[in-house]
């Protein structure tokens, strides 16, 4: 706490998305301030933020919060995508965009993400790179405020809450979906619920109370956060719950909602044969696939695949070592970085590796891990052509025609891309609609179904005419 140096001011050339007048540290003065360096695509910046929430409210009457947005891809520098990503993740302090890092500069920040704690005389009193230090820093800004208050500097009162909401919609944020013969699945992500609808959009029944929460129960009477990944496997419905950190189970006929996998809160557990699948702790799922008597899923927070026996109840890891790299190799010697989407082609997995901007292979047979797209961790962009040189921004879903043609939401892009395993082509497909960060895709019905998360929307392109219908979501 000795030594302390002034931190530096909020420059002026910070573009602020979600207030009019922007803060100053000086007019802090009083209060302690936490500024927390994040980009919307990282898994790790999107787990510390409960911990924020807690020390908000924990601190209503001390602490100041303020957001500042360091992207990492070109479509992050822009103001819109990160007041969606301010949304979709609930936040109500400040957030400013820093394109050109000045403020990451100053700070000395090096990391995604980092807290710079404030002293209620302006000055720098921690930097705390990475997630999982709520206690740590909970401790520092009572330390802070006592200090403040022993110096009679301190400023007893409540920071007003910001934000600038999305419309009212009937779905907020869809995250992926999953098309049956009977009925079309929709990760309701915003609103924390799983829709089962009809192919038109009539809703039949909904799975979570709509309110962020862990608990099982049938139908509405289930607990939810942030839903993503969808798969059906026999009579029941997977799904990645991946707020709560876990595996989650819809019992179709029923509408039973179990957990399977995964305590509820964030972890880095490694599963083994011998641990309940229910004691393991796990960070952020967000796909699931079903195939023969396994379930498949990416544990984005820990750049791996893992599956659960369902005969034997057991958890264990499918492939990656846990390093955010792109690394191919047998299984656990490969290398994933946060992968975000998971669909079966033949004997094989197919992965969305977000982080990467690449697609891999995982082949069941002998877990052997190789790279369709993709070249490393900032080599991204939008090229179609030969997959050797084709180039993508965030790909976070993808899913396969049995005769070898993946779709890919190539998210960050705002497009919907074909990859042909045989010529290996990859191209855009030629969509007459505007996307807005597409977070999933599924086939079904002889057509291309599409979750338009930012639009608060779901697409379905016949793939016979080419004709594309926006979904009318309701009772």
């Amino acid at each position: 706490m000795n030594a302390r140096v002034k931190a530096p001011e909020l420059p002026a050339s910070l573009e602020w998305i979600n207030i009019d007048q922007p803060p100053s540290l000086r007019a802090l003065h009083g209060r302690v301030t936490l500024l927390h360096f994040w980009t919307f695509d990282c898994v790790n910046c999107i787990n510390l933020l409960p911990d924020i929430r807690y020390l908000e409210n924990k601190y209503h009457d001390g602490l100041s919060v303020i957001g500042i947005h360091t992207p990492k891809y070109e479509y992050q520098r822009q103001a819109a995508p990160v007041l969606k990503a301010v949304n979709r993740n609930h936040i109500r302090h400040a957030v400013a965009n820093d394109p050109n890092f000045e403020l990451w500069q100053a700070y000395g920040v090096q990391s995604w993400p980092t807290v710079a704690l404030v002293d209620a005389q302006g000055n720098l009193a921690a930097l705390l790179p990475g997630e999982g230090r709520r206690q740590e820093t909970d401790t520092l800004i009572g330390q802070l405020l006592d200090e403040a208050a022993a110096r009679d500097q301190r400023v007893y009162e409540a920071s007003a809450p910001v934000q600038r909401p999305e419309p009212r919609v009937p779905i907020r944020f869809p995250r992926r979906i999953l098309v049956t013969d009977a009925s079309l699945w929709i990760a309701d992500s915003g609103h924390n619920r799983v829709l089962e609808c009809t192919h038109e959009g009539r809703i039949t029944r909904q799975f979570g109370s709509g309110n962020a929460g862990y608990w099982d129960g049938r139908n509405q009477d289930a607990g939810f956060t942030d839903p993503q990944g969808l798969a059906v496997l026999k009579d029941a419905v997977y799904v990645a719950d991946t707020g709560n950190h876990a595996l989650r189970r819809i019992r179709v006929l029923n509408g039973e909602v179990e957990t399977v996998a995964g305590t509820g809160s964030c972890g880095y557990d490694l599963p083994d044969d011998d641990t309940d699948p229910n004691k393991v702790s796990m960070s952020a799922p967000t796909a699931v696939v079903g195939a023969g008597e396994k379930v498949y899923f990416v544990v984005s927070g820990q750049n791996q695949l893992w599956q659960l026996d369902l005969v034997r109840n057991r958890l264990s890891v499918l492939a990656g070592n846990g390093q955010l790299a792109l690394a191919d190799g047998d299984g656990v010697a490969a290398s994933f970085a946060q992968p975000s989407g998971l669909c079966v082609i033949g004997q094989q997995l197919v992965v969305a590796d977000a982080a990467a901007s690449a697609i891999r292979l995982v082949r069941l047979i002998d877990n052997r891990v190789s790279t369709l797209i993709g070249s490393g961790l900032y080599d991204f962009g939008d090229v179609p052509g030969k997959r050797e040189s084709a180039r993508l921004q965030h790909p976070l879903d993808v899913c396969a025609d049995p005769r070898g043609l993946i779709f890919v939401a190539d998210s960050y892009n705002g497009k919907i891309k074909a990859l042909n395993m045989r010529s290996g082509e990859l191209r855009a497909l030629n969509l007459p609609y505007r996307l807005s960060e597409p977070a999933g895709v599924a086939l079904g019905l002889g057509a291309l179904w599409i979750a338009n998360t930012n639009a608060h929307e779901i697409l379905r392109v016949d793939l016979g005419s080419g004709q594309i219908r926006r979904l009318t979501i309701g009772d």
